[in-house]
This record gives C-alpha cells, structure tokens and sequence, in this order.
C-alpha cells in the first residue's frame, strides 16, 4: 500500500511539474509576443505623421484653361513671371486697349497739371463721326480739364477724348503735327519698356494697317501704367461724372461715363484695366485683380464677343491666383 501510494505520489508530483512547465512554457511564450507588440506600435508611430505631409504634396496643380481668344497672356505682376501663354507673342490688331500707352504717355509728361484745361475742338468731333468711334460725347467749345479727359478716355473708351490729349500733349504748328508727334512719344515709349513686337500708328486704336501689339506686351505696358497711382485710380472707376466749363463759363454736368470693363462689377478683386474691340481686333481685353495681397495682371486678344473675353479673363485670373 505504501508503495502503491508512494507511487501516486510521485505520478501526482510529475503530473504537477508538467503543468507547471507548460504553464511556465505558455508565460515565456506569450510574453516575448506581447513585448514585441510595443515596438511595432511605436514603429507605426512616424508612418501616421508622415501621412500629412504626403497629402499637402498631393494636391493636384490647377489645369490650364481653355479660352476662346486667339491670344493670351499672364503675369504674376510682383516679379514678372509668365503664368500663362497662348500665342503670347503674336502681333495682333489691339484695338481700343490702344488708349492703354496713350494715358501712359499723357501721365509721363514732365510737369504735368492734371487741372490743366483743353478747349474741345470740332475736329475731334467730326472725327468720332467720320469712324464711328467710340465716345465720350464731348461738347465743342466746353474746356475739359486732363484728369476729365483721361477719365474720359479710359472708362467710356473716347475716341474724342483720345484726340483732344494727342492735340495737346504733342509738339508742332498743326493739329497733324502735333497728332503725329503724340504717336510717336508712344512708339518711342514701347521701345524703352522693351516691347519689341509692339507699334502704334494711331491714338486710339483706329489704325492704318500698322496698329499691333501682343498679349504679352500689352501686359507689360499695363503693368508699368499701373505704376501710376492716378492711372490705377482712373481704370478701377466703375463710373464718373465730369462737369466741365461752358462757352459762357458755366457748368455743365456731363452724363455719367461707365466703364466699359464689366469685370470691375463681376470679379472679385479686379482693378483694371481697358477693353478694346474693332472689325479686326475683335474683343480685346487687358485685366488685373489683387487677392490676398497679390496682383495677377493679363490680356486677351481677339476673342469672340464681350461676353467671351470677360469670361476668358476670369478663366486666366482664378487659374493664375490657383498658382501663386
């Protein structure tokens, strides 16, 4: 019996140290597990933040537009920089964006008195007539000041007006000297800013043949005008009402001239600058616009309608503010 309980015994306390070392066996097992776990947690750890910076590099470029005008240009105007090109240095007919150089050349005029007085002319007048010229409906005999013409000029597109500050501001015995003059302080000036696909034969726009330029130049001639506090002021103006003086020295209060550049009232931020139109021109149009401190400025040639280069202008914009 002892023996047969010895033996019990020793099978009991053999059962026990094998439980003991598969529960021991099964600790060593899972514990080595269970450590590993941590460091791969913490492996994981710089694979999340990395995501973040993977997602920011992602985000798609914007696409570059399709517009219907046959030309265009733009510019990041802070240091020059080509945003966007499409047949940028094609000469094409300009149109009334013409007028553009000829506020530049008025406003470089050493000494200039803005308050200066121009006495309208018939001639200006039968030449709106003989064109069929835009105009700013100036009444012969009334004195007009410069900052009124350029006004003038600039908002309601005035052929009249254009004439009157060729008269004016160029040098010589005749109206044709002086008009020929004129023209040529604006060629003279687009070959000091570097335009050399550019040239002017007119002060309109109303050329002969040899009235051209491209969307590139014209942005860079928009960008050096836009220099001019009184030229940003005037081309920002959405509408503008001159009282002139009178043959008899009274006041007229002329109708109100609304500027022709309807992005003024459309877009967000636009500040500028001309349109122009004309049987080969078609629908020109030089635009600018400032978001958050920074200024896109561009130009459409020969596009398709009013409603078109307006539309093309804002493609151009949202695109070149995607990209800056």
């Amino acid at each position: 019996m002892n023996d047969i309980h010895g033996v019990r015994r020793r099978r009991a306390v053999a059962v026990a140290l094998t439980s003991g070392a598969v529960l021991a066996t099964g600790a060593l097992s899972t514990a080595p597990a269970q450590a590993a776990a941590v460091p791969a947690r913490s492996v994981s750890a710089p694979a999340k933040t990395a995501v973040v910076p993977a997602r920011s590099l992602s985000a798609p470029a914007p696409a570059a537009p399709s517009i219907a005008a046959k030309g265009g240009f733009l510019m990041n105007d802070a240091n020059g920089g080509s945003l966007y090109t499409k047949a940028a240095d094609t000469r094409r007919s300009t149109g009334s964006t013409t007028k553009i150089m000829t506020a530049k050349v008025v406003l470089s005029q050493p000494k200039l008195n803005l308050d200066a007085k121009v006495t309208i002319q018939m001639a200006y007048s039968d030449y709106i007539v003989s064109k069929n010229a835009s105009s700013a409906r100036l009444i012969v005999g009334d004195k007009v000041t410069v900052r009124q013409l350029l006004y003038g000029l600039m908002l309601p597109s005035g052929c009249d007006a254009a004439y009157a500050l060729a008269d004016k501001f160029g040098s010589g015995g005749t109206r044709a000297a002086r008009v020929k003059s004129f023209i040529g302080k604006m060629n003279s000036t687009a070959k000091s800013l570097g335009l050399k696909n550019t040239h002017f034969d007119s002060f309109d726009g109303i050329g002969n043949g040899k009235n051209y330029s491209t969307p590139r130049d014209l942005t860079k001639l928009a960008s050096s005008a836009m220099k001019s506090s009184t030229f940003r002021t005037i081309v920002k103006t959405k509408k503008y009402t001159a009282k002139t003086v009178t043959k008899k020295g009274g006041t007229r209060t002329m109708a109100p001239w609304t500027n022709t550049n309807t992005l003024l009232g459309s877009y967000s931020g636009a500040i500028g600058v001309k349109t122009g139109s004309g049987p080969e021109a078609k629908y020109c149009l030089v635009f600018a616009a400032t978001r958050k401190g920074k200024t896109v400025i561009g130009t459409v040639l020969t596009s398709s309608s009013s409603a078109q280069r307006t539309t093309d202008a804002t493609k151009l914009m949202n695109y070149g503010f995607g990209r800056i």
